[in-house]
């Protein structure tokens, strides 16, 4: 119903924006100093350090094949709002899965799954970006099946990560 006499409330904005809004990359956890990491195996040419920055590089590979684990013990709880994650694979065709686990107070719950099929003729990247309510968390895990055989002995394929951002 329109009720004559009453008046709008309205004010206008800037289109331009004045206000000054923060990028995203200035939200990005320094990983390096607020968590202790620990990996189940790690390429000496690709250190875990080169997937936890803020700039792009050459990333993380495992040195030995099959499933792999990538785990944060945060220094003090954190909140997370944002996970993103880079996968590149450009020599191999591979179907891999990896899920995201997240713990605090002793507990551990699955935030994320997803499996991914490569092809260097086709799907070389593999971008996820989620965003999520996590508050208190001590603990971040990152599993990553390379070939999604579950079982280490048959797996030919190393795991490798581009990039993990946490915001």
């Amino acid at each position: 119903m329109l009720l004559w006499g009453v008046r709008m409330r309205k004010s206008l904005i800037s289109v331009g924006g004045s206000t000054k809004q923060t990028s995203i990359r200035e939200n990005w956890k320094t990983l390096e100093v607020i968590a202790r990491v620990e990996i189940s195996s790690e390429d000496a040419h690709f250190p875990i350090e080169k997937a936890l920055g803020k700039e792009a590089t050459t990333g993380w590979r495992a040195a030995e094949t099959g499933p792999q684990v990538i785990r944060l013990e945060f220094d003090e709880p954190q909140t997370i709002r944002r996970i993103h994650l880079q996968f590149v694979e450009r020599e191999r065709e591979r179907s891999q899965e990896f899920a995201v686990f997240a713990g605090w107070s002793g507990e551990i719950r699955e935030v994320v799954r997803q499996q991914w099929s490569f092809s260097p003729n086709g799907s070389t990247e593999e971008i996820e970006d989620y965003a999520v309510e996590l508050d208190g968390i001590t603990t971040f895990e990152l599993r990553i099946d390379p070939d999604r055989s579950h079982d280490p002995k048959m797996s030919q394929n190393h795991a490798s990560l581009q990039s993990l951002r946490i915001a």
